[in-house]
């Protein structure tokens, strides 16, 4: 008898974080920002699912959405079984040790003037009434599991490194035991020989304490290092949910495409043989988005039905997901690239 696949821990279903526009004295709503506009995608207990994008494309918005850091305009939200999108403050509250986030900017998400072991032990004061005793102990087991010298305990942010403040961010983020953690861009704001450290980090505390992340990253050469499966965002929607290793070999998506050409080769003899795809023109306004498909503007493959019908998101190849007409079932069977009757001039070889 086959085992049943496991229940993922995480399920968002059709998410939308709609930010509203106020204009004139009285302050009349005139319209949105569709930051994120019907995100889906599911992680299983112990994965990492990268998720990229160029700037703007709404995926540190995901992630605090997920949260309830802002309140979602729309969608469910389900984390370990309970949807985090319509729990009351106070079950929010009991919720919050199990899920918690890693910010982009070390600096900016620690308090200038607490020391490193309050900083640490802030969430046991919030959710436990343990005594101050075994709150140190915990403390320092948190510094030893990253990597920070319990000496360190007392000073303030600003005497340590740009990778020593991501650590205290890390540290803090496990003080509750949780399952899942948002990384917001953890490692953007830090040296490249920095980088590496944190992820290996992360990755170590995966494998230690069965953590479940959401990997937020526009470095897409850093996503192919610690990601199990990837989600490519374009203007607020999933273009391309793929295995990683099918992603990086063979995109789908054409916007999937040009952003993994720009990604740079190691390998003289590849990088020689790669297709570059540069893209043209500038993306759409999230306030003004275009009326089909969101990346019809700037694609070089588009057709007719890409202008004026969203594609949905659709499994194409097992366990691979892609929002592109070029895939659809309903339009003339799956069609090739080579079999879309009308190409531009949006995109440029080289």
């Amino acid at each position: 008898m086959l085992d049943a696949p496991p229940r993922p821990l995480v399920e968002v279903t059709d998410l939308k974080m709609h930010f509203p526009i106020h204009t004139g004295v009285f302050r009349r709503h005139t319209g949105d920002v569709k930051a994120v506009d019907g995100v889906s995608f599911s992680i299983l207990p112990g994965e990492t699912l990268g998720l990229v994008g160029e700037s703007g494309c709404g995926k540190s918005t995901v992630g605090r959405a997920m949260l309830r850091l802002y309140e979602p305009t729309a969608g469910r939200v389900v984390i370990d079984g309970d949807d985090v999108a319509s729990l009351s403050p106070e079950a929010l509250r009991k919720k919050r040790p199990t899920m918690q986030m890693v910010f982009q900017d070390p600096q900016a998400s620690l308090n200038p003037r607490m020391t490193l072991a309050r900083i640490i032990g802030e969430p046991l004061d919030e959710h436990t009434a343990w005594p101050k005793a075994k709150k140190l102990e915990r403390v320092y087991e948190l510094m030893d599991a990253v990597g920070l010298n319990r000496r360190f305990a007392n000073r303030y942010p600003h005497e340590f490194s740009g990778g020593q403040r991501q650590r205290i961010g890390i540290a803090r983020a496990l003080a509750l035991n949780p399952r899942f953690i948002v990384c917001d861009e953890p490692i953007a704001a830090l040296d490249v020989s920095i980088q590496a450290q944190v992820v290996n980090l992360l990755e170590d505390l995966q494998e230690k304490l069965g953590l479940t992340y959401l990997f937020i990253s526009h470095d897409l050469s850093m996503v192919r290092h610690i990601a199990d499966r990837v989600a490519v965002m374009y203007l607020g929607r999933i273009a391309e949910l793929s295995p990683r290793d099918a992603l990086y070999a063979r995109p789908l998506h054409p916007y999937a495409e040009a952003l993994l050409s720009a990604v740079n080769e190691p390998d003289p003899v590849r990088a020689a043989t790669r297709r570059r795809i540069i893209l043209k023109g500038d993306v759409p306004s999230p306030a003004n988005p275009p009326v089909g498909c969101n990346f019809c503007t700037r694609c070089p493959r588009v057709f007719g039905r890409c202008r004026v019908e969203k594609p949905p998101l659709q499994e194409v190849e097992p366990g691979r997901f892609v929002a592109c007409h070029l895939f659809d079932n309903t339009a003339a069977g799956r069609t090739g690239a080579s079999e879309v009757p009308e190409h531009n001039q949006q995109g440029v070889t080289q």
